[in-house]
């Protein structure tokens, strides 16, 4: 214990140190990301855009509709529309019932997955609140998963564990909320541990349903280059990496987030397929263009917007105002 917390502080002393002039190549993956994250921020507004402009026209619509009705023809209305109401309603409510019996399962039999959370000292503020985001959107994605895994929230505390906290809902997630380090939870299974890392070199072939896979929760992990593959050789548990060079090159390194690799899992559960899995999770922006010329000629289809859609996702516990609210907009 006492040299993990020497290699934070000789890790949070680098951090502390003026950063090196950026070299060109720095500069210019610097300036795509800057115009990635403008171009990101201006199609959210746009999309927000027309869904005000839709809603006022749909309500416009309805309004003139019961104004050229008759008495009778607007009740029938109304009816109807109450009728569709409680239809999504009840489908709502029938699609949630399956996801918690889904993720139950999952809680028994599926495949332990954790999410290790003791990194929370080296990440500021705004690094925080994006891997909250993150975790969302994997217990989001885990629910609507027809096999779903067994989340774990390992090393769970601080101000990690606050903004966890004030999420909608979190207290009911059906997943292991863990104060202590995955070392401590899992000591009398220390030999199905295995912590994934793109440092090992080790690749993983096959999910082991007895292995309990673990995923570093750091943001910006450039900045910590080998230390969760450090900390796993320390605490002498295995390691792996996800074979992804064996089926796409990365168009820089291959980190990825935290919501991504757990989507990744999710999809190879699902389909026993890696290259599938990588080629529907891992933007495009992020493969060379190679990889994004194969992936069209073989008509598989790819997700590129996924950070966007962290920010986009309602929290799975929805209270009834929420689906009132939903109805009328829609």
């Amino acid at each position: 214990m006492a040299d993990e917390e020497e290699q934070v502080e000789v890790l949070e002393q680098q951090q502390q140190q003026p950063c090196p002039a950026l070299s060109k190549n720095a500069q210019k993956k610097l300036l795509k990301q800057q115009r990635y994250t403008a171009k990101k921020a201006e199609k959210k507004a746009l999309l927000k855009e027309q869904k005000k402009i839709q809603g006022e026209r749909k309500r416009k619509e309805w309004e003139e509709k019961l104004a050229g009705s008759t008495e009778e023809e607007k009740q029938q209305l109304i009816e109807s529309r109450k009728c569709l109401r409680k239809e999504r309603m009840d489908q709502r409510s029938e699609e949630k019932g399956k996801k918690m019996q889904r993720l139950n399962n999952a809680k028994q039999n599926g495949q332990n997955v954790v999410i290790d959370l003791e990194f929370d000292r080296l990440m500021n503020f705004s690094e925080l609140h994006s891997l909250v985001q993150q975790i969302m959107y994997c217990y989001a994605v885990n629910g609507r998963c027809s096999c779903p895994a067994h989340l774990w929230l390992t090393g769970c505390q601080g101000e990690m564990q606050d903004q966890l906290q004030r999420l909608p809902g979190f207290d009911k997630w059906i997943i292991e909320k863990e104060n202590r380090p995955y070392i401590e939870a899992f000591q009398d299974q220390k030999e199905r541990l295995v912590y994934l890392t793109a440092d090992s070199e080790t690749t993983l072939d096959v999910l082991d349903p007895k292995h309990i896979y673990i995923i570093g929760g750091l943001v910006d992990r450039n900045r910590w280059k080998g230390l969760t593959m450090k900390k796993a050789e320390d605490q002498g548990i295995q390691t792996a990496k996800l074979p992804i060079g064996t089926y796409l090159k990365m168009s820089s390194s291959q980190v990825l987030t935290v919501n991504q690799v757990v989507e990744i899992l999710l999809k190879y559960l699902e389909t026993g397929d890696w290259k599938t899995s990588f080629f529907e999770v891992i933007p495009q922006r992020k493969r060379c263009e190679g990889d994004n010329d194969i992936e069209q000629e073989e008509e598989t289809e790819g997700k590129d917007d996924h950070e966007i859609k962290t920010h986009d996702i309602e929290p799975l516990e929805e209270t009834k105002e929420k689906d009132d609210h939903e109805f009328k907009r829609r």
